[in-house]
């Protein structure tokens, strides 16, 4: 179905709960929370999906973005327990940590749209408006939901000032 392998089945149910548990937390938290249990459910998915995409991939690019996307987890998985970075370390675990969901949905709504409906998918060509037009959309959405993420964080940050001065 879909002509997709059995590795390639582990690659695509092992990551997709990465999907809602980022919305959710995106949502619920306005950022992916790594210290939470859903973070961390985030993180074995999102592992999950980066690792096997070695395993599934037919395009030189889906290297780069499964190693991307694996430096970008650890890195934003890594940075807030480093005490070395202070107030720093929030921003940039914000940061990667919404890279990797945007790595995530790159590759998701590309392989749907061109897999999907099966036999006779939405797209064929790699340069499909459809296809362009989904992609840019992902890329302002990322640029818009960085500069809110960032922006509520100076928020709290400056809050948390004023409250220490009081």
């Amino acid at each position: 179905m879909f002509g997709i392998s059995p590795i390639g089945w582990v690659h695509t149910l092992g990551s997709l709960p990465a999907i809602p548990l980022a919305i959710y937390m995106f949502a619920r938290h306005g950022r992916i929370v790594p210290r939470s249990t859903p973070g961390a459910v985030y993180f074995v998915s999102m592992l999950i999906g980066a690792v096997t995409v070695f395993l599934v991939a037919h395009q030189p690019v889906s290297y780069g973005i499964g190693a991307a996307t694996i430096l970008l987890l650890l890195a934003g998985y890594g940075v807030g327990r480093i005490s070395f970075f202070g107030r720093a370390g929030k921003y940039l675990e914000t940061i990667f940590l919404s890279l990797t969901a945007f790595l995530l949905m790159v590759p998701t709504v590309s392989e749907t749209l061109r897999r999907v409906p099966d036999g006779h998918p939405f797209v064929t060509d790699p340069k499909s408006p459809l296809l362009l037009g989904a992609l840019a959309s992902l890329l302002v959405i990322l640029i818009v939901g960085l500069t809110v993420q960032i922006v509520y964080l100076r928020r709290q940050d400056r809050l948390q000032s004023s409250h220490v001065l009081i």
